[in-house]
């Protein structure tokens, strides 16, 4: 995602116990004043004071009898959303502890959430983690919960899933991404999976998982040669560029890890989270020279890191925010071919809050790029390969056009 940098502190509510801790009982009083808080929120900060042409007074009235009545704090997020939704506007978004993207989004805004209050009691021991498997998944209007992504080295990997499963239960219960998971790290949990035609039983081992190590070491478990044509292909998944960790790693992985002997690099930027800066397509400037410098102690360091060999970079609607500003800028600069389908067409800046009991993300800047608004249109690749997800994980068409590409055949 694309982070607001420059948001004065705002303390709200405090946020929901700790994942390992009992679940306290819905409070109906405190969830209206949660949906307030939300409203107000937006009617102070949201980045259109026209909110998009939608009337945000009529909108409180007409979901606020909804939310008097809902039942628990997953109906009530329903009933902020539905309300967000009306906004028409990336970025904004109301998330609870039932969702790994809570804890994640945690994790990206944590500088501003501890300055904000409210983060010791969300995380009273200062850590941000959930019991997980690695996956990033949909819930569809039909009520099936997809697979749209399975981040390398996570047990979800380890288990053989992939993207295009579906989820049909978790130990022969409904499945929730992080409720399934509940006190059972490091225990078995069978998992009942549609892959096309056929069902199986998969069985997965949950980890505590802590957001950015997961993302920084399944890009490191990505990074791959593939041969082909006699030409040494390089591969790597950014699944997060919500901080300059990422693209430092990038920058190892490419002056002295697995890539840097590569023929040609395959760049896949598709899913996940966005938090890039446009600097991050220096890494391709041809024209800029790259450094090493060493200590009298022998130790080396790259700065400045550039990739001077061919590469083409991988989209598709899940990459998203900070992301498409990359993949804008390494079309129109034509740093090399963009294979995939078009980008979410979610370009706004954002920043987070503790409401209630949940995390609100909050779109409080509108962006441009080289004059250009990307909000709700996108980025078209330069090769469009429309892929059916299921096939994913045995033949992914949109890897293998770039490798085709890239290798000459």
């Amino acid at each position: 995602m694309v982070a607001a940098s420059a948001m004065s502190p705002v303390a709200l509510s405090a946020a929901e116990t700790p994942t390992d801790a009992p679940a306290k009982p819905y409070d109906a009083a405190q969830g209206v004043a949660t949906f307030e808080s939300v409203w107000q929120a937006v009617r102070d900060r949201f980045f259109d004071p026209r909110y998009n042409g939608l009337d945000w007074v009529g909108a409180r009235e007409r979901y606020l009898p909804r939310a008097q009545h809902a039942t628990s704090g997953s109906s009530l997020a329903i009933v902020i959303n539905g309300m967000l939704s009306e906004l028409r506007a990336s970025h904004t978004r109301y998330y609870i502890p039932d969702e790994p993207e809570y804890y994640q989004l945690a994790d990206i805004f944590e500088g501003a959430l501890r300055r904000r209050g409210g983060f010791q009691r969300a995380f009273p021991n200062g850590r941000i983690s959930y019991p997980g498997i690695g996956i990033f998944s949909r819930t569809e209007p039909s009520g099936r919960t997809m697979i749209i992504g399975v981040v390398e080295g996570t047990p979800a990997h380890h288990a053989g899933l992939r993207a295009g499963d579906e989820i049909l239960a978790a130990d022969g219960a409904a499945f929730e991404p992080v409720g399934s998971f509940q006190g059972k790290v490091g225990t078995s949990v069978i998992l009942q999976v549609r892959r096309g035609d056929s069902v199986m039983r998969l069985p997965v081992l949950p980890a505590d998982i802590e957001p950015t190590r997961m993302f920084l070491s399944g890009m490191e478990e990505s990074a791959q040669i593939i041969e082909a044509n006699g030409r040494r292909i390089g591969y790597v998944h950014v699944w997060s560029y919500a901080g300059a960790v990422y693209q430092r790693a990038l920058e190892r992985l490419l002056s002295r890890g697995p890539l840097m002997d590569a023929d040609a690099l395959i760049w896949d930027l598709r899913g996940g989270w966005g938090g890039a800066v446009p600097e991050y397509l220096d890494l391709f400037n041809v024209r800029a020279p790259t450094m090493q410098v060493t200590d009298r102690n022998g130790r080396s360091a790259f700065v400045a890191v550039r990739w001077r060999k061919p590469v083409a970079m991988l989209i598709n609607g899940g990459t998203r925010s900070g992301k498409e500003v990359l993949a804008y800028g390494f079309k129109k600069y034509r740093l090399g071919e963009v294979i995939g389908t078009r980008t979410e067409g979610a370009v706004l800046a954002a920043t987070a809050f503790f409401v209630g009991r949940g995390l609100l993300l909050l779109a409080v800047q509108d962006v441009w790029v080289d004059g250009e608004r990307l909000e709700g249109g996108g980025v078209t690749p330069t090769i469009e390969v429309p892929v059916d997800a299921p096939s994913m994980g045995t033949n992914d068409p949109q890897l293998n056009r770039a490798i085709a590409v890239l290798s000459g055949t």
